[in-house]
């Protein structure tokens, strides 16, 4: 029943920003995470952003951190990360995610339900 949904991915240009959004449904999501991972091709997934659904805490790996920013819009049940400042090596499938709160926000196993996966190209 629970859905994720990505959308906003695409090509940019080195240096430039993207806004991606996820449509949460199914569930309310009162106590859980809502994260962001990313996975290139041969590569491990990895931890880009988290959110707590209620109250707002955020969390970013030093990768991100001062060029991220994840968000979420309770009403529209959506979450959002904006990317500045792109880098060719985060070129990914990047990815929403949600799991109750408790537990490692950066580790994938903390989560229980995953979307698609949206595509990202950064050009260099």
């Amino acid at each position: 029943q629970v859905q994720l949904v990505e959308s906003g991915g695409g090509l940019v240009q080195a240096g430039g920003s993207l806004r991606l959004s996820c449509a949460a449904s199914g569930r309310t999501f009162s106590g859980y995470c809502l994260g962001w991972f990313r996975q290139a091709p041969g590569k491990e997934r990895e931890f880009v952003a988290a959110i707590t659904w209620s109250g707002g805490s955020t969390y970013y790996p030093d990768s991100a951190k001062g060029r991220f920013t994840i968000s979420r819009d309770k009403d529209k049940s959506t979450v959002f990360l904006e990317m500045n400042a792109l880098k060719p090596d985060e070129s990914s499938v990047y990815y929403c995610a949600a799991g109750r709160v408790g537990r490692a926000y950066y580790d994938i196993s903390s989560y229980d339900y995953w979307g698609q996966g949206t595509q990202v190209t950064i050009s260099s």
